[in-house]
């Protein structure tokens, strides 16, 4: 049970008529041109024309936003595929006179902890269904377990700014705040799916789950009538209100109602029947008290005033009514008063309107926006159109057009706006309730630090400035930085998500905990630590302070999920400041000097293990490719080695791949194999992406937002198809397809990357079984590669009983009867006393276990040879020689013959030579390099490797 059963049963068959499948381009031709009144106490945007206007609540369509459920989602993203696919569904929506403002999650509510406990424990589920299914099929997992991409929401983000989409953050919130922008702007409807928008009643309510876009360029999805629902139960918006409050929610969990529910008969095996569930309450909740009679209403319910969940069903019934249009205003209303508190206590200055509006860095120009976009039109020129796509490729190139006209035109709006990607032309009333709120949080907008001493530690809640914490709040609002900033600012709390790795693998670390010394030096950069003990020193020299006095330290909490902290209280984690003398955060994103624009980006490169000369040359790392270099530099600067050299070389290679950006070629490509540690090693390079974007966005952006987007450097199915190319090529010219000019970009890259550092490259693991290169599913194995099978076991039937099995199998019979055979047991590995040697100096495994050596190489018999004679031999049961055992005693002679008369050969492109000149020097695992780079063997039909680790026979 819970709120989501009110809306399973507005989606169920049961209900008649409750969702009905519509095309928005037919409904946005039907909005008829009206303007609604203007509203002194609200600022309501006149609709504009003739455009039907819609709010996405981005947390319910992440995957309908990324372009659908397309198989190599787990490969760790097909970034340009899905900017393809939102320049196409942007296009269609411009066209059909549509205009949508996508809202994503930014709260840290701490009211729906649980909620959120609940979510990551369900991508824990999924994630390792989905690495066991890649650890056993090796191919990409089914949509059932489909699992956002790590930095989906940041790349989305990024995607819709650049192509004029209004882009918003939640704050407190989230679904009060997408209802009351909706309500406040105008808006026709809302596209979600979530229970708690159809107890507020929208204008009209579309699914998100079902929104795609067609090949006619039609945008279907179904419409959620709400009406219908009230009609068929038989009450009032107040009344599904109090239902969705009885149902269980964040506030008042169902677990707390259970007395309630068997007061009412609705017992536990109907929790699964939403109908039934729905219908029941809607019959109890029909006969109820109003919620303006709060007090009946508790005692109609509860049975008592004093119940200990009076409070908080009150609590719950009015959040509902809260989102409704009657209620909208009397949410916004006292929320106004609180605003001028911050000004009452002296902690921010009265302004204007036009005075707050401080949202630009100093480092967004309108030139620097200028030049960025002209760079990043140049990168993505040659990109190639999908063919499934190809029939709404001028939808594309129109609104291509219609971007860079509207980001030109400087007469259009002032640089702030332009780089907002949103019109400040309205103040909202939501902005101003959650500006006064992150205002008033403890600790933060005072004018002085709070110093807690502790064990001799010197804990400080440091002050942050109103300026710095307005500009956040703006930025944030308007999708422009990362949440965790604004969450780190106000409440010093952040939580972590659980990411797409396997917690057992010891090959690598936790994910987070790779990256935890960058956060603690964001943490420094924005709570100013270098100043606070450069004052803390100078306090110290005057004897304003003790000498026995610590260096101020600064905590933030993060929820970070471990098994021996699954969730349940947040680790304290310590700011750790940068080797030099960071700028206050005031001037890293306020100051306009030069100088102030180089402390930036050696801020942010310091922040990533990434402050050296070659990083920031161009000739080495283009400007495109710097947040790449730079996360790869860190994961190389860690103590423990966790990239191999030829991993190391496939980022590099595909980044640089002219088929990077060729949607169809990406479309075409077929992954035959896909590993778990080639999932596991993007999910690590995309969370240091995401790091990385996090720290520029603390640093004042000195990299240009457009030369952060991920599709201009990495494709999660390149990669794999790189990565198993570096796995076997000879050099790194072969995985770069023979293109010199190519293997220069990328060893200039490496060596940028690796410039003053200790390279501790990860070690290839021991093979499972002695030999050579790893072969791919399903090719034959080398006979080296073989599992060794279990002992025979000595349950056998009371006539075999102690008798050993011939490793050639046989056949049992009973009175003259064939009940059962079994196959040749050619021999097991690693033995090195069964092992036979042949002429040349190679050795042919014999003995117990499967092997197919003498069988491939066509050697004389043995042990561990199958019989040269037709079928296998038959044993009797009960000392019976059958003719088949006789014949065993011709097997000498045949073997002395067959190994005195046959010659070793081997098939090569020259036709049949002998093994000794078609075996390469150096065995089945030499290796070759190129410009310093690592090989690993390569596993073609023009080479013989020979058996495993024996020795090479010598040239005659």
């Amino acid at each position: 049970m819970g709120v989501q059963d009110l809306q399973a049963f507005l989606e169920g068959s049961t209900l008649d008529g409750g969702s009905v499948s519509v095309d928005l381009l037919k409904i946005a031709k039907n909005v008829s041109q009206r303007q609604q009144p203007h509203n002194t106490n609200r600022k309501i945007r006149p609709l504009g024309g003739n455009k039907l206007k819609l709010i996405v609540d981005a947390e319910n369509c992440l995957d309908r936003l990324y372009g659908g459920y397309f198989s190599d989602w787990a490969c760790g993203g097909q970034w340009n595929r899905m900017v393809q696919f939102l320049s196409l569904l942007c296009g269609a929506l411009e066209r059909g006179n549509i205009e949508i403002a996508v809202v994503f999650n930014g709260t840290i509510e701490q009211c729906r902890m649980e909620e959120w406990r609940a979510e990551q424990a369900n991508i824990r589920q999924r994630v390792g269904m989905v690495l066991k299914h890649i650890n056993t099929k090796a191919t990409p997992p089914p949509k059932i377990w489909w699992t956002p991409p790590i930095c989906l929401r940041a790349a989305l983000r990024m995607a819709l700014r650049h192509m004029g989409i209004t882009v918003m953050c939640t704050m407190d919130d989230h679904h009060q705040e997408v209802i009351a922008y909706c309500r406040e702007y105008g808006f026709h409807g809302l596209l979600a799916d979530d229970a708690e928008y159809a107890a507020f009643d929208p204008p009209r309510y579309f699914s998100s789950e079902h929104l795609k876009l067609t090949y006619k360029s039609s945008i279907e999805t179904k419409e959620y009538m709400l009406s219908v629902l009230t009609k068929a139960l038989n009450v009032t918006q107040e009344q599904v209100c109090i239902m969705a409050a009885l149902l269980g929610n964040f506030l008042l969990p169902e677990n707390e109602l259970q007395d309630f529910y068997k007061r009412i008969e609705l017992s536990k095996k109907d929790e699964t029947n939403s109908e039934t569930t729905v219908r029941t309450l809607a019959d109890f909740v029909r006969g109820l008290p109003p919620p303006s009679n709060m007090d009946a209403l508790v005692m109609a319910v509860l049975g008592s005033l004093d119940d200990r969940r009076a409070a908080r069903f009150r609590q719950s019934v009015q959040y509902y009514l809260n989102g409704t249009a009657s209620g909208f205003l009397k949410y916004c209303a006292p929320v106004k008063t609180k605003q001028k508190q911050p000004n009452a206590k002296g902690a921010s200055s009265p302004k204007d309107e036009a005075d707050l509006d401080e949202s630009g860095f100093a480092s967004e120009t309108s030139e620097q926006q200028r030049e960025t976009l002209q760079n990043y039109n140049l990168l993505t020129a040659n990109s190639v159109i999908s063919s499934e796509f190809a029939d709404m490729d001028s939808l594309l190139k129109a609104a291509e057009e219609t971007l860079v006209a509207s980001i030109l035109d400087d007469s259009a709006a002032t640089d702030t706006t332009r780089f907002n990607g949103v019109s400040n032309g309205g103040s909202s009333a939501t902005l101003a309730a959650t500006n006064a709120k992150a205002n008033m949080k403890p600790g933060v907008g005072g004018t002085e630090a709070k110093t807690k001493l502790t064990g001799g530690a010197n804990v400080v809640t440091p002050s942050v400035s109103p300026d710095v914490l307005r500009t956040a709040s703006l930025r944030h609002q308007k999708g422009l930085m990362t949440p965790m900033i604004l969450h780190v600012l106000s409440t010093q709390e952040v939580r972590l998500p659980c990411l797409m790795e396997d917690e057992g693998n010891r090959e690598f670390p936790p994910i987070h905990e790779v990256y935890l010394a960058l956060r603690q030096r964001v943490y420094a950069v924005l709570f100013n630590l270098h100043h606070l003990r450069y004052v803390h020193a100078k306090k110290k020299e005057s004897g304003d302070i003790p000498d026995n006095v610590a260096l101020p330290d600064v905590i933030v909490k993060e929820w970070v999920y471990s098994r021996s902290n699954p969730y349940q209280r947040p680790e304290e984690v310590k700011a750790e400041p940068l080797p030099w003398a960071v700028p206050t955060l005031q001037r890293l994103w306020f100051g306009p000097a030069l100088d102030d624009k180089r402390r930036r980006m050696r801020a942010f490169l310091s922040c990533l293990n990434a402050d050296t000369p070659l990083i920031l040359n161009t000739a080495y790392v283009p400007q495109h490719m710097l947040i790449m270099a730079c996360v790869l530099r860190y994961i190389m600067s860690q103590d423990r080695p966790i990239m191999r050299r030829n991993e190391l070389d496939a980022f590099l290679c595909q980044a640089f791949n002219p088929n990077l950006m060729n949607v169809q070629h990406l479309q075409e490509l077929t992954l035959n194999f896909v590993s778990s540690r080639g999932v596991q090693l993007a999910a690590l390079f995309m969370k240091g992406v995401d790091m990385a974007i996090l720290a520029n966005d603390a640093c004042g952006a000195p990299l240009p937002w457009l030369m952060c987007c991920p599709w201009l450097y990495f494709d999660g199915k390149l990669f794999h198809y790189t990565l198993a190319r570096a796995a076997q090529a000879k050099n790194i010219l072969e995985v770069c397809d023979n293109y010199i000019e190519r293997v220069v970009k990328v060893e200039r890259m490496r060596k940028a990357i690796l410039e003053g550092l200790d390279v501790k490259f990860a070690k290839m693991p021991p093979p499972q079984f002695p030999g050579g290169p790893l072969f791919r599913p399903g090719t034959m194995p080398p006979p080296h590669y073989l599992p060794a099978l279990p002992l025979q076991s000595t349950r056998a039937a009371p006539g075999m009983r102690g008798r050993p099995i011939q490793s050639r199998g046989g056949q049992l019979q009973i009175a003259g009867v064939v009940v059962g055979s079994w196959g040749a047991n050619y021999g097991y590995q690693g033995n090195a006393r069964q092992n036979q040697m042949l002429p040349g100096g190679m050795t042919v495994p014999r003995g117990r276990g499967r092997g197919y050596g003498a069988l491939a190489a066509g050697y004389g018999r043995g042990r561990g040879s199958p019989p040269k004679g037709g079928g296998a031999p038959t044993f009797s049961v009960g000392g019976r020689k059958t003719q088949a055992s006789k014949k065993r005693s011709t097997n000498k002679a045949n073997k002395e013959k067959q190994i005195k008369g046959l010659a070793l050969t081997a098939k090569t492109e020259a036709g049949d030579v002998p093994v000794s000149e078609a075996v390469p020097a150096g065995g089945a695992n030499s290796s070759a390099s190129t410009n310093g780079a690592s090989a690993s063997p390569v596993d073609d039909h023009h080479h013989h490797h020979g058996q495993g680790d024996a020795p090479q026979p010598a040239k005659a």
